[in-house]
């Protein structure tokens, strides 16, 4: 339950438009809602401003559909990341509406009810395609919490042109991901070329000594560039997590 919604409850009480018992039976699920498999944090928009949500990987399709289903009884967005096809297939069967990224594939962060549009701009920067999956899960992420995230692929230092053709789109955004593997190079260079918050994304995206990504990961938290946000590998929802803490509640 978001801040707003308590808030719009509680004047409806006031205001006799609702029953007290009827307030009382939805502020009981308010801390967390227990299903026996999963304990549902419904309370966590409240402490947090971000709702919980769910890790698709080591659940039962049938499991991940309840969670969803209990999610949605409260107000606000619900996330399902890293969802395989039965898990999605039955998360929308039990609530329908939800928006999968990027459709067919084969892990997918699903999205219903993202909030209200925010002002910001955030711009998602992927140093190679395969990067992409990681960054999918970033940008579904951020649109759940209601920004419009622009997406740049293969930006790499490889071909480092790629980048600077963008420089203006860089320099603009009040916050940008980067998503990269291999030596993780990219997130440095980023980092020295605007002064917006930089979240930088290891992947596990790379040949021997990337090491499934521990090489780009120390390589990030050894960067020149002061202020750089690391999360861990191959954690796009994370990413977007931590950009919506820095940009904070909606202007």
């Amino acid at each position: 339950m978001e801040e707003e919604s308590l808030r719009r409850l509680l004047a409806q009480v006031s205001a006799g438009e609702v029953a007290a018992e009827e307030a009382a039976t939805r502020l009981r699920r308010l801390p967390f809602a227990d299903l026996g498999f999963a304990r549902i944090d419904h309370h966590r928009s409240l402490r947090q401003g971000q709702p919980e949500a769910v890790y698709g990987p080591g659940k039962a399709p049938a499991q991940v559909a309840a969670i969803v289903s209990e999610l949605s009884s409260m107000p606000g967005p619900v996330v399902l990341t890293r969802a395989d096809h039965r898990q999605v297939q039955a998360a929308l069967t039990a609530v329908p509406g939800g928006t999968a990224y990027p459709p067919e594939s084969e892990l997918a962060t699903v999205v219903w009810r993202p909030a209200p549009r925010r002002s910001e701009s955030v711009l998602v920067l992927t140093a190679g395609t395969s990067d992409l999956p990681v960054a999918e899960e970033c940008r579904a992420t951020l649109i759940a919490h209601g920004f419009d995230p622009t997406l740049l692929a293969d930006c790499g230092v490889a071909g480092i042109h790629r980048l600077f053709a963008s420089a203006d789109e860089v320099a603009a955004a009040d916050a940008v991901v980067v998503v990269a593997g291999m030596e993780g190079a990219l997130a440095s260079i980023v980092g020295g070329l605007t002064g917006s918050p930089v979240v930088a994304v290891p992947t596990s995206t790379g040949y021997g000594a990337a090491l499934e990504g521990v090489t780009a990961l120390l390589a990030m938290l050894s960067s020149c560039a002061a202020g750089i946000t690391v999360v861990g590998i191959d954690n796009g929802f994370g990413a977007a997590s931590a950009v919506a803490r820095i940009l904070g509640r909606p202007r």
